[in-house]
């Protein structure tokens, strides 16, 4: 990152930090987008269970990887503001973390699992699906939550094509190992939707060392030299890391959960609805992948600007960010609405699955507009260090308003199970006003404030 002067400018640099972060975060969801397509390729019951499986997953994953977050806005302040000899202590203390956040993943999943499975209503071999897909994805735990450690210090240095080279050479070890696990190819045993979550696990091993050799071998990484000390663990810096990560980690969870609850309750319809709505809030879940990498650019470009006190660039940058997500989102919704019939194709030849996915898809049109405004915003205010308010009107936002709403429309309208989906839309649309109006908010404060001087 370096100080910009014209709004071309801006917008040139932007593009330069979000390209790699967008095909990066297509590459990472890519692996999920492939679990789904060829676990729905061995059945109907094999994509039903992966769609249980990453419905408790997913959530737990990116609330508690959210609060790792929190290195990216601190990482990028303190290269603003000139301070780089802190960098590498913080990074190492997010390690530390990381690893914390990974053992208690596994004793609560070791503890959890079995009841909430039992508790839905699945038939046998969903539920066995469900259950051996997140076992094998267990053992991927660990270097996964280390890497999105990494992932955020590489990020917050403005370097993301290094991120999005490692993304993109995991890709094929990911899709590998889908094909020989779920398939049982080249001697391995045929798992079905199951092998998927090993592939998975493989994948973030490979993805942890290479990520290793670049923090070590390449420049700029290595002048940090984040191994040359081993501090001790600072229970004062992992408070500082979690008073802004557990704000962005439960403000992404209350986001993200609200999708996986929608799932979930989606296990009172039919086999064939759970797969029809996996498979649409997959690829719906693909194109949000433009509008969240536009949010972690954001952080970045809007985190150096404040670091540096130059508040007036750093609203800029909200705004351009802002626009050109509303703008990717409306030809999203062009892709939604006219190539449904191809889309649906994709996931599945059983003609009751592909009907159905076709309407989900039409109303996922309606949640992408929202989402164009809501990830930007949440990613400039995280670039200024306030999350806490967030995190209020995501809970508001996504648990009060939508998912009631959705449950009502779902229970007692003709709506059936796409009434969740209306839910999502509207508890989207008021998580968009809300945020935009704190953040015009904070602007204005900032704006004050420097206006001001010091008192």
């Amino acid at each position: 990152m370096y100080p910009t002067q014209t709004l071309s400018e801006k917008l040139k640099l932007l593009i330069t930090v979000l390209y790699p972060i967008l095909i990066t975060q297509l590459g990472l969801y890519s692996m999920n987008f492939f679990d789904t397509i060829m676990s729905g390729r061995a059945g109907a019951g094999d994509l039903a269970g992966v769609a249980i499986g990453s419905s408790l997953w997913v959530p737990v994953f990116t609330g508690l990887s959210g609060i790792l977050l929190a290195i990216t806005p601190i990482v990028s302040q303190y290269i603003g503001a000139k301070q780089e000899e802190r960098v590498s202590f913080s990074v190492l203390q997010g390690i530390y973390l990381s690893v914390a956040l990974s053992v208690l993943i596994l004793i609560g999943g070791s503890l959890l699992l079995n009841p909430i499975l039992s508790m839905m209503e699945l038939n046998d071999h969903v539920r066995e699906v469900a259950k051996g897909y997140l076992i094998g994805l267990s053992f991927g735990i660990l270097p996964l939550f280390i890497y999105s450690v990494f992932r955020s210090f590489i990020d917050a240095l403005g370097q993301t094509r290094t991120t999005m080279f490692i993304t993109l050479m995991s890709l094929p070890i990911n899709i590998f190992f889908n094909y020989v696990l779920i398939f049982g190819k080249f001697g391995f045993p045929e798992l079905g939707g199951i092998g998927a979550g090993y592939a998975s696990a493989i994948t973030y091993w490979f993805i942890l060392v290479i990520t290793l050799f670049f923090i070590l071998k390449v420049r700029p990484f290595r002048t940090f030299a984040l191994f040359k000390h081993w501090y001790g663990i600072s229970i004062k810096t992992w408070v500082e890391q979690l008073h802004i990560g557990v704000p962005i980690g439960f403000s992404i969870f209350f986001e993200v959960s609200i999708f996986a609850a929608v799932t979930l309750l989606m296990s009172a319809f039919s086999t064939e609805t759970i797969a029809a709505h996996q498979a649409a809030i997959n690829f719906a879940s693909l194109l949000y992948m433009i509008p969240l990498s536009i949010s972690m650019a954001l952080t970045i470009a809007v985190g150096f600007e404040v670091g540096g006190k130059r508040y007036l660039d750093a609203k800029q940058y909200s705004y351009i960010g802002i626009g050109f997500a509303v703008g990717m989102a409306l030809l999203s919704a062009f892709i939604l609405f006219f190539f449904n019939d191809d889309i649906a194709g994709w996931y599945t030849s059983d003609e009751t699955v592909f009907d159905l996915i076709k309407i989900f898809l039409i109303y996922a049109v309606f949640f992408q507009l929202s989402d164009a405004i809501a990830a930007p915003i949440q990613g400039a205010l995280r670039g200024y260090k306030d999350v806490n308010i967030t995190l209020l009107m995501s809970l508001i936002s996504y648990w009060i308003i939508g998912l009631p709403s959705g449950y009502l429309l779902a229970q007692y309208t003709s709506f059936g199970p796409y009434g969740y989906w209306i839910g999502l839309s509207t508890g989207l649309l008021v998580a968009a006003i809300t945020l935009f109006l704190r953040l015009r908010h904070l602007q204005n404060k900032k704006a004050f404030t420097k206006k001001m001087g010091p008192v």
